[in-house]
């Protein structure tokens, strides 16, 4: 998640330059905050009642003003803590963009990609972070209100102000192919070693000790967790940018309907997994069956939402 906070704040400093900081939060209020808003307050109330309660005999709107934002939080819930996180981490910006409004601004400029030693400390200093947050807040804890997971906020955090000191930098453009590809592969490396370090800690027994508390496996945990965050970061921006930088027709589409798929795709998945439970064939296969089928579905009623008058100011 910290490499879609990274790109997501790369555009924050240019949009906030260009529209000022009226327009630049009301753009945000509009196009996350209502989205978020629906969804936590309208959207996944309903799935919930008529997922888990409807067949309990209690009227939907007791059950939501007396049980659901107690036990389900406020706001934020399911996958759209993140842009949750993201508003809050945009407001936080705008409020440091105004409290240091006499210093002038970095102009956007050219500069060297941080050498390989220096992302290694970065992730090594970001794991340690992770480590020492998990000691108070493990990644089994959630605060409930809000629907965060505080363990993995040193990342998420660090990946933000990193994409505003990369906007600023233009690193995004001057990143040397040969680091992404070393990256990437180590990247693909901690992938294949999850596994084995999982099985060498006591993941076969436990997997308590690696969620957080002062035990070793969780510090290789966090360790594993920042490496992998940064290589992934650096190799797929650089694969991406080297191999896969044009859009045909069904792409360009895709990536409009990309927003509004994320938004809908857990009422989506839930439904069509809701209507297969009778559906008895070998899990995987069914896990297979299922994606083919919600992706595209997802996709298909994006484009259409987004067809509907006015959507397109808010998708």
């Amino acid at each position: 998640m910290g490499l879609f906070l990274f790109i997501s704040a790369c555009f924050v400093p240019g949009a906030y330059d260009r529209k000022g900081p009226g327009r630049f939060l009301a753009d945000r209020l509009i196009r996350v905050g209502i989205p978020l808003a629906v969804y936590s307050w309208v959207l996944r109330p309903l799935l919930i009642y008529f997922g888990l309660h409807a067949g309990l005999g209690r009227p939907f709107w007791g059950w939501y003003t007396g049980e659901y934002f107690r036990v389900y939080g406020i706001i934020g819930g399911g996958p759209l803590w993140f842009i949750e996180v993201l508003l809050l981490f945009s407001l936080i910006y705008v409020l440091w963009r105004l409290l240091t409004r006499s210093r002038p601004v970095r102009p956007v400029a050219d500069a060297r990609f941080p050498g390989n030693g220096t992302v290694a400390l970065f992730a090594l200093l970001l794991g340690i972070a992770s480590f020492l947050v998990r000691l108070v807040s493990p990644v089994s804890d959630t605060f409930t209100p809000l629907n965060f997971q505080f363990a993995n906020f040193a990342q998420y955090i660090a990946l933000f102000v990193l994409g505003l000191v990369a906007y600023r930098r233009t690193w995004l453009t001057t990143l040397p192919a040969a680091a992404g590809k070393l990256w990437l592969w180590i990247g693909v490396l901690l992938i294949f070693l999850y596994g084995p370090l999982a099985v060498l800690g006591g993941a076969t027994e436990s997997v308590e000790p690696f969620l957080g508390g002062w035990h070793w496996q969780s510090l290789v945990f966090a360790l594993w967790d920042a490496f992998l965050c940064l290589s992934m970061c650096i190799g797929l921006v650089s694969l991406f940018r080297r191999r896969l930088d044009s859009q045909g027709a069904m792409a360009r589409e895709l990536s409009r309907s990309a927003y509004t798929a994320y938004l809908i795709h857990e009422p989506v998945i839930t439904a069509l997994a809701v209507l297969t439970m009778g559906v008895l064939i070998y899990p995987l296969s069914k896990f297979a069956l299922a994606a083919l089928v919600s992706i595209p579905l997802c996709f298909v009623l994006s484009s259409l939402i987004r067809r509907i008058p006015f959507a397109d100011r808010v998708l």
